[in-house]
């Protein structure tokens, strides 16, 4: 049998160089018969081996039979159920033949095609949960969840740290991230997250308000389907990788600093190797083909009623906070934003309280001058007066 270089070479001097086949004879030393086939042969030559029979042969319709009955089941195990039936074969030619006919037993697999985003067309939402606790006061530290959105167009993306899955914790979030970003887009999309999603895609009312006050729409992906969000995803698991290894965090405001200059400074300005630049750059872009942001987001805050009891405090997330007590029997208003909670009386509008929000659990936080009043209204005992000495007389004493 010839070699693939003969054969061109034949061709060559034949029907390029127009040499007779006893030419080409004299010049190559081949028989003329070997000549003549190949240049008859439109194919280079290939040596192909005469299949030979198998030992899994007589084997292969219980294969089949088995994956039939559990198409996954292991190759270790159908090794195991032919010996029994006399198979004396070794382990590779039973994983071959399995790698090969397994597909056909298997649920179609899903295909996928590439996606092109519009500008300002979508923003995608993901919650991300950090792989450790964030400090909080007290010494405490309390599991916490990050909002993340991304416009998939330009990849730019921000986060908000919450400390809940609940509608109000989310919408901040939400609406957090759309202020970092700068501006609105048509379209939300959310997996099928409790708090936002009612059931059979439809949102639930606290987000539908607060997407009908932005005026843009939304669309929930159908259950265990990440890929359809998959810009987020991966810009979620670049924060996993990137933004948490190795850093630590006094508070819960201090790891929101990061994070923002996280996003600054590096995720939205680093080179994407898709894009081929880098999210700031498109993100300037797309802004201009996006709404403006309205001079107030929605109102997310918590808001609830209730009366000032006998013991003047009210229970939000396991912590106690003084109110008036001179208010005690009066409806107040609760009004519990990330920030602080703030109590207003219903009849009069007075300020029942105004504390800044703990995110530590089970504690007492009292107003000084809701425990001066208490004492007062109590009958307890006055507060010892404290001289105060004027500070020049520390002027006249350390001369200057």
């Amino acid at each position: 049998m010839i070699r693939v270089e003969q054969w061109a070479e034949i061709g060559r001097l034949h029907f390029v160089m127009g040499l007779s086949i006893k030419e080409i004879q004299r010049r190559t030393g081949l028989h003329r018969q070997t000549i003549r086939r190949a240049l008859r042969s439109e194919r280079p030559p290939r040596y192909e081996r005469p299949a030979r029979s198998s030992m899994l042969d007589p084997f292969r319709d219980e294969v089949h039979r088995l994956l039939g009955e559990e198409p996954r089941l292991p190759g270790v195990r159908v090794r195991e159920l032919l010996s029994e039936l006399g198979y004396a074969g070794g382990k590779t030619i039973v994983d071959d033949y399995l790698r090969e006919v397994r597909p056909l037993f298997l649920p179609r697999p899903r295909t996928f095609q590439r996606t092109s985003y519009r500008p300002g067309a979508l923003c995608q939402f993901d919650l991300w949960e950090p792989s450790r606790e964030i400090p909080v006061e007290s010494g405490q530290t309390r599991r916490g969840y990050v909002v993340v959105g991304c416009l998939p167009y330009s990849r730019a993306g921000a986060g908000a740290l919450v400390f809940s899955k609940e509608a109000p914790d989310l919408l901040y979030g939400i609406g957090r991230c759309l202020g970092r970003l700068g501006a609105l887009p048509e379209t939300l999309v959310w997996d099928r997250e409790g708090a936002l999603h009612a059931g059979g895609g439809h949102p639930t009312a606290s987000f539908a308000g607060f997407c009908g006050e932005l005026r843009v729409g939304w669309r929930f992906l159908e259950p265990h389907d990440p890929q359809s969000k998959g810009v987020v995803e991966r810009l979620q698991g670049y924060a996993e990788t990137s933004f948490e290894p190795g850093r630590s965090f006094a508070n819960e405001l201090d790891f929101q600093e990061q994070l923002d200059r996280w996003f600054d400074e590096r995720a939205n300005l680093r080179f994407h190797r898709t894009l081929r630049c880098r999210p700031i750059d498109r993100l300037a872009e797309e802004l201009t083909v996006m709404r403006p942001l309205p001079e107030r987001l929605p109102d997310v805050d918590r808001r609830l009623v209730t009366r000032v009891p006998p013991d003047p405090y009210v229970r939000l997330d396991t912590n106690d906070y003084s109110l008036d007590p001179s208010l005690v029997g009066c409806r107040v208003e609760l009004r519990v934003s990330q920030r602080e909670l703030l109590a207003i009386r219903l009849e009069t509008g007075e300020l029942a309280c105004r504390h800044r929000r703990s995110f530590a659990r089970h504690r007492t936080i009292t107003a000084l001058e809701h425990a001066r009043a208490l004492r007062k209204l109590r009958g307890g005992p006055a507060e010892p007066e404290v001289e105060q000495r004027p500070l020049d007389i520390y002027d006249a004493l350390i001369p200057a």
